[in-house]
């Protein structure tokens, strides 16, 4: 599965609004991801070659952030459920993290 460069830029403005909305540094975000702050920013940026597999687990992390800080996530138009499933098909995706919010 591969973009194009419109959903490439689409689905970069989409993760950075979602990453916004989480409220969190990208620095907890890499340490929650088990990235360094420059692969988080890659992805995030969706610059140079970036492992699908890291994309859709940012993509998980991130929905589920905004949900757990209690704001709605931002929708996703590339990433999809139906483009889950496609990716299923050619990758071994893996479960995000969750960011454990202070009460």
């Amino acid at each position: 599965m591969s973009l194009n460069e419109a959903e490439r830029r689409r689905t970069s403005e989409e993760l950075r609004r979602n990453a916004e909305l989480t409220g969190l540094t990208h620095a907890a975000m890499a340490a929650d991801l088990g990235f360094t702050s420059d692969h988080l920013h890659g992805l995030l940026e969706l610059s140079g070659s970036q492992n699908p597999v890291d994309v859709w687990m940012v993509r998980d992390y991130l929905e589920q952030a905004v949900r757990d800080a209690g704001r709605e996530p931002e929708s996703f138009t590339v990433l999809t459920p139906q483009s889950r499933r496609m990716a299923r098909m050619w990758f071994r995706l893996r479960p995000a993290p969750r960011h454990v919010f202070a009460a």
